[in-house]
């Protein structure tokens, strides 16, 4: 019979889904339960249909009434020997090169009990807390969590006591919940010492300053391009797109989003939005845009028939003005004469999301400011849709969501990293959405498949993507770049090109002839309009709780004909 697991978890985050979905391939029965304490851990394990359970993500103890009747493992992002709500806000603030992850039994004292499976690997440096943990961290923490649910086959195995495991890194140990006051900046400061400490609260819980007076969380932070004193430390001696420039001690510090301290604005947003909303004159901040940090990268090595648009949204949220610099690149690339154009993510964990929320959030009217987001990301999915001359690949380098989803299948050849994560629906947001999805989805996957993903809202890992013919390729973790220049060069050869042009031929002549794009976002945006001015399902309700990470309700049961 299949070993049977329950998954505890304080949030289904994308490690709880990572998860769920590599024990499902391995064979393993799995049911999640998202607990926020110990009665809804004893209703969770009432049913008693389980044979292991498994807590990746868990931020209270389990009580000893379930540890002592059922095999129960936690997932640490440390290594064998450290303990602490905050491992991975120290190894960034300390810059530990490498660093681990342990499966151990759950124990009274959190991350004390015996070892089961450890990990360790390389950190890599410039990272977020957030970007680390989902990809390098979450990565050990499959490897971890499969190989433990063997051992727990095994009625023979014991784990091993932790001051008998071996201690890979050796600066490994206890450590305190990270405060503020561990936390904080000193503007004076370089702004890569600041910009480190900044990523060890990227995105929880940010790192709380004063900019001008005002109490906020500061995030998304990159070391700017001017040095010297550019103005007093702690001044905003820029602005460019959404992103606001802070001098330093020598030199300055990009920081792109902002949370205020108040508990009436208490969500991340846009730098530039949420300065505005607290009173503070960012439009007489003078534009800087030649010293900004690049989101969007254009790429072509001399006169290569491959040419490359790199993207960089902080949480794959594109705002309005990202959405209509990504089309004027797209449709610039167009031009260009290349074979092949590729439009992929960073080593971020998230290619697109779709839309940003925080930034509809913070306008003063949010359902105007949600009209012009949707209809700027549609055209950026009629830009890469219409672009008729190359072969296009969306690579999907991080996990993409909803809109995100919907944009890279406008490309002709879609590729994931393996370790990505697919949400393709809009419902739980209270959206029936648009990026000509409708269109789309139903020819990649076929109309009923569609209706599935639409209504019932899964989250995909990349295998059963591709078996819903999603995706058309699956790519490797580590080795994900240079697979996808191979995969570049595959599709100039002269044979291959021809048949990809003749399918999107087919695809731009046969099945949408003229008019039919305007017809199919005319429809979208119909929908849209009653979502956003009308409100019919709760999108505003919706996106305050997403934002503020409070429990939704289920989603909504949108009518889709697709």
């Amino acid at each position: 019979m299949s070993q049977r697991v329950l998954l505890l978890s304080s949030a289904e985050n994308g490690l709880t889904r990572r998860a769920a979905a590599a024990l499902r391939r391995a064979g393993r029965v799995v049911r999640t339960e998202v607990v926020a304490g110990a009665g809804e851990m004893d209703a969770a394990v009432a049913r008693a249909d389980f044979d292991l359970i498994i807590c990746p993500y868990l931020k209270s103890a389990v009580p000893e009434r379930i540890t002592s009747r059922w095999t129960t493992l936690t997932i640490h992002p440390g290594p064998v020997g450290d303990r602490g709500p905050h491992s991975l806000d120290w190894a960034i603030t300390n810059a530990e090169p490498r660093w681990g992850v342990s499966a151990l039994t759950a124990v009274a004292e959190m991350d004390a009990g015996p070892v089961w499976a450890f990990r360790t690997f390389p950190l890599p440096g410039g990272r977020t807390k957030s970007a680390l943990y989902n990809t390098v961290v979450a990565d050990a923490a499959v490897e971890c969590i499969l190989e433990a649910a063997d051992k727990a086959s095994d009625p023979r195995y014991v784990p091993v006591d932790q001051a008998d495991a071996p201690r890979e890194i050796r600066d490994a140990r206890p450590r305190p919940a990270m405060r503020q006051s561990d936390r904080a900046i000193d503007w004076a400061d370089d702004a890569h010492t600041i910009a480190r400490r900044i990523n060890a609260a990227d995105g929880s819980p940010g790192v709380l300053t004063t900019l001008h007076t005002h109490p906020v969380h500061v995030y998304d932070a990159h070391p700017g391009k001017r040095l010297g004193h550019i103005g007093e430390p702690g001044a905003i001696v820029g602005r460019a797109h959404h992103r606001i420039e802070i001098a330093c001690g020598t030199d300055t510090l990009w920081i792109g989003h902002l949370r205020a301290k108040t508990a009436s604005d208490g969500c991340k947003g846009p730098a530039t939005n949420v300065l505005h909303r607290m009173g503070y004159p960012i439009l007489t901040v003078p534009r800087n845009t030649a010293a900004t940090v690049g989101d969007i990268h254009y790429h072509r090595e001399g006169a290569s028939p491959i040419a490359t648009i790199t993207i960089d949204a902080y949480n794959g949220a594109f705002d309005t003005v990202f959405c209509l610099r990504l089309a004027d690149a797209i449709r610039h690339a167009g031009r260009e004469g290349t074979d092949v154009l590729i439009l992929r993510g960073t080593d971020n964990p998230h290619w697109c999301n779709g839309i940003h929320l925080g930034a509809i959030e913070h306008a003063v009217e949010p359902a105007r400011e949600g009209w012009a987001n949707i209809t700027a990301i549609n055209a950026v999915c009629r830009a890469l849709l219409e672009c008729t001359s190359q072969v296009t690949i969306a690579a999907l380098t991080g996990s993409a969501g909803a809109g995100g989803v919907m944009l890279a299948l406008a490309a002709d050849i879609v590729v994931a990293r393996q370790r990505v994560l697919l949400n393709p629906h809009y419902a739980t947001l209270g959206l029936t959405g648009s990026e000509l999805h409708t269109f789309t989805l139903p020819h990649r996957v076929g109309p009923d498949r569609a209706r599935e993903l639409l209504t019932d809202c899964p989250s995909l890992d990349t295998v059963e993507a591709h078996r819903s013919n999603l995706i058309d390729r699956v790519g490797p973790d580590r080795e994900f770049d240079c697979w996808l220049d191979d995969l570049a060069r595959e599709y100039c050869r002269p044979a291959v090109w021809a048949a990809a042009m003749q399918a999107k031929w087919a695809r731009l002549n046969i099945d949408l002839p003229p008019g039919r794009i305007e017809a199919i976002l005319t429809e979208e945006l119909a929908q849209m309009s009653a979502d956003l001015f009308g409100d019919r399902y709760g999108f505003a309700a919706r996106r305050h709780a997403f934002l503020r990470k409070i429990p939704q309700p289920a989603p909504v049961r949108v009518p889709r004909e697709v």
